[in-house]
């Protein structure tokens, strides 16, 4: 998927906002070193490196890392793919936020965090929980049968796992879990009046792969108008959003 930086910054500044309250579980410390994996644009990873400064963002998307590096030249950004990475420094930490719910290959990715790890580091991640936007998703695929794109009604880009299926993943691989919860994060949207059609312009587009461009603006339109009852209120648009943050540590 090849991500619009402009667009993600100026109407979805929100996936970042929120995350920096995540920064306070990591507590960074000046001497360590850290990876902020999926940094898109890199406002959290900048705030990690003022505290650690030993810090890197890493992200698939070539984009986001060029936005990244042109708004914070003096932190370290690295394209990289998060199921298939090796540094030959190992970290004391791993930092991730909206991310890892994009990543298919979950069990890989663990491995990769795992790995890159020293002995007794510790992962902090927060990503789409079970159950997250599953309002928009499932009015999304009903518009796109009711129209007879069925197989793209029957996409699925996203990993959303239950706390424990979401843990017994990373015990596999030999993390101890101190830290997990599962809570539900209504989350504002920027656009007051197409608040959703701008969430799947952004965050839905794979499901329009092979779609004709007036079925997309009509299928969207029809998903905001399906969710007026359960996504609208008195301020604007509201995004079911239900998120997991774990803490993890390497044993030895």
């Amino acid at each position: 998927m090849q991500w619009n930086p402009d667009l993600y910054t100026s109407k979805h500044a929100f996936v970042f906002d929120y995350g920096a309250s995540l920064i306070e579980l990591l507590q960074p410390q000046p001497s360590e070193r850290i990876l902020d994996l999926g940094c898109g644009t890199g406002e959290l990873t900048q705030q990690i490196a003022q505290r650690s400064p030993e810090t890197t963002g890493m992200d698939q998307s070539p984009e986001m890392v060029q936005k990244a590096q042109d708004a914070f030249p003096g932190v370290n950004f690295i394209v990289g793919d998060a199921a298939h990475f090796q540094f030959p420094k190992k970290f004391h930490a791993i930092f991730s936020n909206a991310t890892l719910h994009w990543v298919s290959n979950y069990r890989a990715a663990a491995q990769c965090m795992y790995d890159n790890l020293l002995p007794e580091g510790r992962m902090v991640i927060e990503f789409g929980g079970k159950g997250n936007v599953q309002s928009i998703v499932q009015s999304l695929q009903k518009q796109l049968a009711a129209r007879g794109y069925t197989e793209q009604s029957m996409h699925q880009p996203w990993y959303f796992p239950s706390i424990g299926a979401y843990s017994t993943v990373l015990e596999t691989v030999g993390f101890r879990v101190t830290f997990a919860q599962h809570y539900d994060r209504p989350t504002k949207l920027v656009d007051a009046e197409n608040g959703i059609v701008d969430w799947i312009r952004m965050f839905g587009k794979s499901f329009f792969v092979g779609v004709a461009e007036r079925d997309i603006t009509a299928i969207s339109q029809a998903v905001q108008e399906a969710l007026k009852a359960d996504l609208w209120q008195e301020d604007g648009w509201y995004a079911d959003y239900k998120r997991i943050r774990m803490v993890a540590i390497k044993e030895l």
